[in-house]
């Protein structure tokens, strides 16, 4: 076999491949060009060795977790509105974040990127916080408006993401109802173009609609969304039915989406908590996709998203992490076991959902919805080498008896040693590489900190 020759070699290491050819796992090798992307995978020794040599120890080598469902902004937040439910809560980072400019926006972002990658998320689909902070009452369905702020509120946040080295795809709302129609877009079309200006090319998994029917007024915010995603060729993810509270008035907005011709492939439902059997055999229908919060929907008792009965209808299906301030742990092994843990408790089946599900979930399958599942999600030759190095004896975890089921059930952020962005150390040992990283926690204090006693209120410490 004849390789290109290689920047870095993998050597010696447990992979799990999370390919959907192939086996599930095997002792072997991974070999990273000068592009960053996997030239070579395979089991036993590499045909040949060259450049950088990474002996793996015998630790698990697996893919980067992709978050398909990420709100990055809210890294300070963490602890806020302990008790609420999803719109106070939503409501006090909202009274926050109306007095934070745009460079709070880039070291929240940045910190929130950079946690993301310390433990092992290296893709996220990232909701920027609009330039327009809506203040949204549930008991009125409404929306007040809060601050508008300039456009750099935005594009500092796609800098820092940059910054950090994080792949990432950048969601931007239209905030339709704050401005007319044309400069909506005008103002829409120049963010879609400053997301691919900003982030370098290898790194910029695409922008998206950031849809937000679920808080509109009336249905011309859904055909607006529809209008940009032909024209621009994005994707919509729509927060959506996520909560019991006014669950009626959610439902009945679900029709302005199948109306505006918005439902298809490239339409994901956030959440999808609260679902109609008509909503979803609607969404299947159409080729639809869902993203799954299972840490945040318990934190924040927005209920039980069902994703057996979703993916029986022919609902693809990702993971994400969610906002920090409501998964307050960036932990993706905490997210895969929640989700099952509660699945199996729901059905009362031990068997309903395994392993090597919630994994794919969280890696492939989110690759696969957000559209990039030929860049990242799995390890195999042409993608992307975003890589993690678990070691599943440090701490020990006794004898494996199932490779993906040890990984999945027993390892986690105590085991991730390193972690690889194209075939380079982004984190080691729970810190990250980026030279940013030094200012990161001291800018996000001060900053959030200076943002929250204007809205009235003092951190603890």
């Amino acid at each position: 076999m004849t390789l290109p020759v290689a920047r870095l070699t993998v050597v010696n290491a447990l992979l799990i491949p999370v390919s959907d050819t192939g086996p599930d796992w095997f002792h072997g090798w991974l070999t990273v060009g000068a592009d960053g992307r996997i030239t070579g995978i395979g089991p036993g020794d590499p045909p040949a060795v060259a450049g950088e040599v990474l002996d793996a120890g015998g630790a698990m080598v697996a893919p980067g977790f992709v978050s398909a469902h990420s709100h990055l902004f809210t890294s300070g937040l963490r602890g806020i509105a302990a008790g609420s439910t999803l719109y106070p809560w939503v409501r006090a980072m909202m009274e926050v974040f109306a007095h934070a400019d745009a460079e709070d926006l880039y070291w929240c972002t940045l910190h929130g990127a950079l946690d993301f990658l310390a433990n092992g998320v290296t893709s996220a689909y990232n909701f920027t916080q609009s330039r327009v902070t809506w203040l949204y009452d549930p008991a009125t369905a409404s929306n007040t408006l809060g601050a508008v702020h300039p456009t750099d509120y935005l594009t500092r946040q796609f800098a820092a993401a940059a910054d950090a080295g994080i792949r990432v795809m950048n969601a931007i709302r239209l905030d339709d109802e704050a401005m007319p129609e044309d400069e909506t877009l005008g103002v829409f079309a120049d963010m879609v173009a400053a997301s691919a200006e900003l982030v370098p090319t290898d790194q910029h998994l695409g922008a998206s609609v950031f849809g937000a029917v679920q808080w509109a007024a009336g249905p011309r915010t859904a055909q607006l969304e529809a209008v940009v995603m032909d024209r621009h060729g994005l994707i919509d993810q729509a927060h959506f039915v996520e909560t019991a509270q006014g669950v009626d008035v959610q439902r009945a907005k679900f029709a302005w989406y199948a109306d505006a011709g918005a439902l298809g492939p490239r339409f994901l439902f956030g959440h999808f908590v609260h679902p109609t059997d008509e909503m979803v055999a609607t969404a299947a229908a159409a080729g639809a996709g869902m993203v799954w919060q299972p840490t945040s929907n318990g934190r924040l008792g927005s209920g039980f998203a069902d994703v057996v009965r979703l993916r029986e209808a022919g609902m693809r299906v990702g993971i994400g992490l969610d906002d920090q301030s409501c998964t307050d742990i960036s932990d993706p092994f905490a997210n895969m076991r929640m989700g099952l843990y509660t699945t199996r408790a729901l059905h009362t089946d031990a068997g309903i959902l395994m392993p090597r599900d919630v994994l794919r979930m969280h890696t492939l399958g989110s690759a696969e919805v957000l559209g990039v599942a030929d860049r990242v999600g799995s390890l195999e030759v042409g993608k992307f080498a975003d890589f993690v190095l678990v070691d599943h004896r440090a701490p020990s975890t006794g004898p494996v008896w199932d490779v993906p089921a040890t990984y999945v059930l027993a390892c986690g952020l105590r085991n991730l040693k390193r972690v690889y962005v194209g075939g380079r150390p982004a984190s080691v040992e729970g810190r990250c590489t980026s030279p940013l990283a030094a200012d990161a926690d001291g800018e996000l204090h001060a900053r959030i900190t200076r943002a929250a006693r204007a809205a009235g209120l003092d951190p603890a410490l």
